[in-house]
C-alpha cells in the first residue's frame, strides 16, 4: 500500500485512491492534483515519478501514465502574464516536464498556486 506524506495536498479523494492503486508498496504520496481542459484527469506527485491520468478526448482513450524522476530533466511553468507575482506564485496554472524518451507533457492546474506547489515538488526530485 502507498504511504502518504504528512503534508499530502489532495484535490479529490477518488483521484488519490486511482494513484494509490498504481503506486508501488513504498511509494510515498505527495499530491493529487484536478487538472482542468480538454483530454486532461488528474495528476499524482510520490517521491519516485509523476503519474497521470490521461483521457484523450480524441481517441477515445484512458491511460495511467507514469514519468520516473530519472527520466525528466525540466520542469517549467508557462509564463503569460510576467513570471512572478509579488507573493512569489505562478502568473499561470500551466506546467511542462520534459524529459529523455518522451514528448513534452503540458499539465494545466485548476490555479497558479497549485501549479507552483507542484513545481516546488517536482523539483526536489530533479535536483
Amino acid at each position: 500500500m502507498a504511504i502518504h506524506a504528512d503534508d499530502i495536498v489532495v484535490d479529490k479523494k477518488d483521484q488519490l485512491e486511482k494513484i494509490e492503486s498504481f503506486c508501488l508498496p513504498d511509494e510515498v504520496i505527495r499530491a493529487v492534483f484536478d487538472l482542468k481542459g480538454a483530454g486532461t484527469g488528474f495528476i499524482g506527485i510520490t517521491n519516485r515519478r509523476i503519474i497521470f491520468y490521461d483521457k484523450s478526448l480524441v481517441t477515445a482513450r484512458k491511460a495511467m501514465i507514469s514519468i520516473p524522476y530519472s527520466r525528466m530533466s525540466m520542469v517549467g511553468s508557462e509564463d503569460d502574464k510576467g513570471f512572478l507575482l509579488k507573493s512569489g506564485h505562478f502568473v499561470t496554472g500551466k506546467l511542462t516536464v520534459s524529459g529523455l524518451g518522451f514528448d513534452d507533457r503540458a499539465f494545466e492546474f485548476r490555479g497558479g498556486d497549485r501549479a507552483h506547489l507542484a513545481h516546488r515538488i517536482i523539483a526536489e526530485y530533479l535536483l
